[in-house]
């Protein structure tokens, strides 16, 4: 029965791992026609509103086969991580350029205030949790703007703060303490139909990597406004 069990465990765990590659190996796949089409979108004639819509559908897909592709790679996180020490302006404006078609699209207003701070984080791991944040602040800012600002390290966690907010619908209060959940979209995300889930929850498990705190304030129908704490010297878990 002992023999039986293991040998069971052992082909769920191969099954297991055969679906992960598979998975990875068909995002890789579309990551290829994608690029194709973003080459051909900057072609001469293709500069009108149709082609910006078009964009960002594009956009949409590549992001969610980026998502798809880190959900893959979370459980070897740790060997992956390249803790150095950035400029924290520098890689909030990696994300930001990255979404600028969206807020030419939507027509919404952007203040990024010069950060003077440099903070120990994984450059990749980093940017992708910015880019998510920045992706529900614009899905779920109809009008308005986003605020992106930052403040240096302070007592007694020594933590240089990063803080993006929007004027947007906000969050219910309901909802607030489980957004950071797997799977969880809550009443706005079923309402607009545009929430996986899955974005929150991933930054979630890299912030633990990095060291970072979250803290995120929201009021229904004025916006929401989320805090980093990043730290300044390499957080203690990553040193061994």
């Amino acid at each position: 029965l002992y023999e039986v069990m293991r040998e069971n465990r052992e082909s769920a765990a191969k099954e297991r791992a055969d679906l992960q590659e598979l998975i990875s190996d068909i995002s890789h796949q579309v990551k290829t026609p994608i690029s194709a089409i973003k080459l051909l979108l900057e072609g001469e004639g293709f500069h009108d509103r149709d082609s910006y819509l078009l964009r960002e559908e594009l956009f949409k897909i590549d992001q969610y086969v980026e998502m798809a592709l880190n959900f893959q790679r979370l459980e070897g996180i740790a060997s992956d991580l390249v803790l150095q020490e950035y400029d924290l302006h520098s890689l909030v404006k990696q994300a930001v350029r990255k979404y600028s078609v969206l807020f030419i699209n939507r027509g919404l207003g952007l203040e990024l205030e010069e950060i003077r701070q440099k903070v120990v984080t994984d450059e990749k791991w980093f940017v992708f949790c910015v880019e998510q944040l920045l992706s529900n602040s614009i899905k779920y800012t109809p009008q308005g703007k986003i605020i992106i600002k930052g403040e240096g390290a302070k007592e007694p966690e020594k933590k240089a703060l990063l803080i993006i907010e929007d004027t947007g619908i906000g969050i219910c209060p309901e909802d607030l303490p489980r957004i950071f959940d797997r799977g969880f979209t809550g009443h706005n995300g079923r309402l607009e139909k545009k929430s996986t889930g899955i974005g929150l929850y991933l930054c979630r498990r890299i912030f633990t990597h990095l060291g970072i705190s979250a803290k995120v304030e929201s009021q229904e129908g004025k916006g929401t406004k989320v805090v980093l704490g990043l730290p300044v010297s390499a957080p203690e878990n990553s040193r061994d």
